[in-house]
């Protein structure tokens, strides 16, 4: 039994970690008749057209998207207006406009001034990714039983939305749908304001002068090792982020601040009842998110043992 595209032609903007992915997966599920990219960056064009991670690299946003009936913007946040700007005029009619922002009120308040009433902006929003980067860090299994998270507008078609379904659905995603508000303050808490921490203590770290960055790296402990691996993310996605999703981030970061100058205290005062209290509290949520499927729960984090000498 053969499979029919979704979309006839899919073209990505940006081809990064996310964008490749894409491409990766929609190639294994034949989700797309053809799959066009385009890249800010000469080199990433011609990293992905050396790959051949999309059947064909544009040179230009407005070139790539002409005639898609699909279009992902898969760049940092803070460009969506620009680029958005940029290939209005070359939109399909009928085309479905999306992208993989982890913000998506602001996504929608820079793209739709741009757009015709006839082209289906719906913000979309994987939740899924390494802390790698560039066109040759993407792979079809990234998205693999990770949720993908769609925030449609009012006014969209109902089939629009059905069919961007399907195709994140056809990329391996688990799929839900929210109201965009809703959606920047669940991620605040559970992705951005933990990116924030691991970029300060890292921070911190290196800037401690009782202790030497030599001595940082050779005796990090796993939780710190964990951190770093946070903290080396895209810089320029996360700068976008957190300016983007201004007020949710610091609405959470406020709650955070409170439980830690609590925790602080206890620590403080030797209260030991309020700190077993507070750190059993906190494993049932790591229970919660083995048992759903979105972490293993195997010794060292799933981490394969070193070779033994």
């Amino acid at each position: 039994m053969t499979t029919l595209p979704v979309f006839e032609r899919v073209a990505l903007i940006g081809l990064g970690l996310i964008g490749s992915s894409i491409a990766h997966a929609a190639r294994r599920g034949g989700l797309a008749g053809e799959i066009v990219g385009y890249a800010r960056s000469a080199e990433t064009r011609e990293t992905a057209a050396r790959l051949g991670i999309v059947d064909r690299v544009e040179d230009s946003a407005s070139g790539a998207v002409a005639g898609a009936d699909c279009v992902i913007l898969c760049i940092p946040v803070g460009a969506i207006g620009t680029v958005t700007a940029e290939i209005a005029d070359a939109l399909a009619p009928g085309a479905i406009l999306s992208d993989v922002g982890s913000v998506k009120a602001s996504v929608i308040a820079q793209a739709q001034p741009h757009l015709r009433a006839d082209v289906q902006l719906i913000p979309a929003h994987p939740v899924a990714g390494t802390e790698q980067s560039g066109p040759e860090s993407g792979f079809a299994e990234l998205f693999d039983r990770r949720w993908c998270i769609l925030t449609p507008l009012p006014e969209n078609d109902p089939e629009a939305v059905a069919k961007l379904r399907r195709f994140w659905e056809g990329l391996g995603s688990m799929v839900d749908v929210m109201d965009a508000a809703h959606h920047d303050r669940v991620l605040a808490v559970t992705s951005h304001v933990p990116h924030l921490i691991a970029y300060s203590i890292v921070g911190t770290a290196s800037d401690l002068e009782s202790v030497a960055e030599s001595e940082v790296v050779k005796y990090s402990a796993s939780g710190f090792r964990d951190f770093t691996r946070i903290a080396a993310s895209d810089p320029t996605m996360w700068r976008d982020v957190f300016l983007h999703n201004k007020e949710a981030t610091l609405e959470v970061l406020g709650r955070v601040t409170e439980d830690l100058f609590a925790l602080q205290r206890a620590i403080r005062w030797g209260d030991g009842d309020a700190l077993f209290e507070r750190f059993t509290e906190t494993r049932a949520i790591r229970r919660g998110i083995v048992e759903a499927g979105q972490d293993t729960a195997s010794p060292n984090f799933g981490r394969e043992k070193p070779p033994q000498k």
